[in-house]
C-alpha cells in the first residue's frame, strides 16, 4: 500500500470512529477492548462486591457454604500425642472447655467468612483484666478463656502497620481495628475497639491479610448468571402479558382526548405513557383508549441453558466444586462416586495446607505461650474426608474373601483373615476369640 492509501485509509478509519466511537482501536482493530465496560463487570472488585454476591446468589453460598462445610465435615480432637491410647484427663479438660466455648463451630464459621474475603479473623477474649489493644501476658489455665469472635474481613482491619525495618516484626501488624457493625449484624449493641495482634488470629491460606476470595475468578461468571437468571424470569412476565403498540387513527383529534384526561395537549404523551405503563404491570386493569387501536407485540424468547451452563461450568472449574455435587445433579452412579472423591481430596488438600496450620501454629501455640494449654507435643486428630465408608470397606472385604474362594483349591492364602479385617477398620481377633463357639450337641442340648 502506497503513502496516499494509507493516509487515506487511516481517514477513514477516524471518520468512522467518530460515528462509532469505541469500535475502532478497541475491541475491532485494537487490542485494547475493556471487558467490564463491555459486559458490565465491576473494575475492581471489593469485599461488598464477595459478601453481596454471597448473601444473594445461591451458587455462590453453594460454592463457599459446601467447601466449608466438606472441610468440617466432623470436628477435630487435641490429643497429647499422635499414638493410640485412652483419653486423659487433660484431654478430657480440653475437649469440654473447647465445647463450652464452642470453639471448633466458631473456627468453622472464621474459616467460611475466609472463603468471601481475602481473609478472615478468629478475636480471642482472655480473662486477664486487660484491655483489648494490650499483649497478651500469662493467663491461668483454660478458664482464661472467655470468648471466641469469628470476624469477616470488612469487620476487621489493619490501624497500624510495623514499618521498623529492625524489629522482628517488619511488614506485620501492629494493631487491628475491630467494627461490628461494618457488616450487617442483628446485634443491637455491636462492638467497637483496637485490638493487639495477640488476640487476634488472621485465618487465611499464608496467614495474612493479602489472600484471595474464593470466588474473585468466576465473579464474572456468577454476575452473568444473575443477568440471564432476571433477563429470563422478567421476560417470561413481561412476554407473558405482552408488549402493547399504540396505533392512532388519521382523524384523531388531541384536544379531545386531553381534555377526556384532564391533562393539557403537551402532557398527553407523558399521560398515555403512565397509562400502559401501570396496564402493562398487572394482568387486571382495563387500557382506555381515545381513537386508537392497541396491537400486541410478542416475542420468542431463547433458552438461556446454553449460556447458563457456560456460566456454572466455569464456576465449577474456579472453585474446583463438582457440577454434581454443587447443584446435586446425579446423572451416574460412577460419575458421582468420581466426583465425590475428587471433591473430598480437595477439601482434604485445603484442610492440611490452610486449616491446619491456622489452628496448630495460629491457635494451639498460642495457646500454650500464653499458659491456656500446658506445653505438649499436640496433636490434632482429625478423620480422613478420602476414607472409604463402611459400605464401602465391607464390599472390599467381601471381594477379597470371594478372592480367597476362587483360589481355594492352591491351598494357600490370598488375603489372611487379618488382613480382611485390616480392610474393615478392625483390628486382629486374639485367639481366644478367633473362633466361634460350637453349639451344643445333642446330649447337651438335653441336659440344659
Amino acid at each position: 500500500m502506497n503513502i496516499k492509501s494509507r493516509l487515506l485509509a487511516n481517514a477513514v478509519t477516524r471518520n468512522l470512529g467518530s460515528v462509532f466511537p469505541g469500535f475502532f482501536g478497541s475491541g475491532y482493530v485494537g487490542t485494547k477492548h475493556d471487558h467490564n465496560k463491555d459486559f458490565g463487570y465491576p473494575e475492581r472488585l471489593t469485599f461488598e462486591h464477595m459478601y453481596t454476591m454471597y448473601s444473594r446468589n445461591g451458587l455462590a453460598s453453594g460454592v463457599i457454604n459446601g467447601t466449608a462445610s466438606k472441610t468440617w465435615e466432623e470436628y477435630p480432637y487435641l490429643l497429647e500425642s499422635d499414638e493410640q491410647h485412652d483419653e486423659t484427663k487433660t484431654e478430657r479438660d480440653v475437649r469440654e472447655a473447647f465445647d463450652r466455648l464452642r470453639l471448633w463451630q466458631q473456627l468453622q464459621e472464621a474459616d467460611r467468612r475466609s472463603l468471601v474475603g481475602r481473609y478472615a479473623a478468629v478475636i480471642i477474649r482472655y480473662a486477664d483484666n486487660k484491655a483489648f489493644n494490650q499483649p497478651v501476658d500469662r493467663v491461668a489455665g483454660l478458664d482464661a478463656v472467655v470468648e471466641i469472635i469469628p470476624a469477616w474481613e470488612k469487620q476487621i482491619t489493619v490501624s497500624q502497620w510495623d514499618t521498623d525495618t529492625a524489629s522482628e516484626t517488619y511488614g506485620q501488624p501492629l494493631m487491628f481495628q475491630f467494627n461490628e457493625s461494618a457488616v450487617p449484624d442483628q446485634r443491637e449493641q455491636p462492638r467497637n475497639f483496637m485490638v493487639h495482634p495477640d488476640r487476634v488470629i488472621i485465618w487465611s491460606r499464608d496467614g495474612t491479610v493479602h489472600g484471595r476470595p474464593l470466588l474473585e475468578s468466576c465473579y464474572n461468571a456468577l454476575i452473568d448468571i444473575e443477568k440471564i437468571r432476571g433477563a429470563g424470569g422478567e421476560g417470561f412476565w413481561r412476554n407473558s402479558r405482552g408488549s402493547v403498540a399504540l396505533q392512532t387513527s388519521p382523524d384523531i383529534d388531541a384536544q379531545s382526548i386531553a381534555q377526556s384526561m384532564g391533562v393539557e395537549i403537551e402532557d398527553v404523551q407523558e399521560k398515555m405513557s403512565k397509562q400502559v405503563q401501570d396496564w402493562a404491570s398487572g394482568f387486571d386493569k382495563l387500557l382506555m383508549l381515545q381513537g386508537m387501536e392497541a396491537n400486541s407485540i410478542q416475542s420468542d424468547l431463547p433458552s438461556p441453558e446454553h449460556f447458563y451452563w457456560s456460566a456454572i461450568n466455569e464456576v465449577t472449574a474456579c472453585s474446583s466444586m463438582p457440577v454434581k455435587i454443587l447443584i446435586g445433579n446425579q446423572t451416574g452412579e460412577r460419575a458421582s462416586t468420581e466426583d465425590a472423591q475428587a471433591w473430598a481430596q480437595h477439601c482434604m488438600s485445603r484442610r492440611t495446607g490452610t486449616v491446619k496450620p491456622c489452628i496448630m501454629s495460629g491457635l494451639v501455640e498460642r495457646f500454650v505461650r500464653f499458659g491456656v494449654l500446658p506445653e505438649r507435643d499436640w496433636y490434632l486428630s482429625w478423620t480422613d474426608l478420602t476414607e472409604a465408608s463402611m459400605s464401602e470397606k465391607i464390599d472390599r472385604a467381601g471381594k477379597m474373601a470371594d478372592v480367597n474362594q476362587k483360589h481355594s483349591d492352591s491351598g494357600e492364602w490370598v488375603f489372611t483373615p487379618d488382613e480382611i479385617r485390616e480392610a474393615i477398620g478392625y483390628e486382629p481377633l486374639a485367639d481366644a476369640d478367633r473362633y466361634r463357639e460350637e453349639p451344643p450337641d445333642d446330649e447337651e442340648f438335653a441336659a440344659l
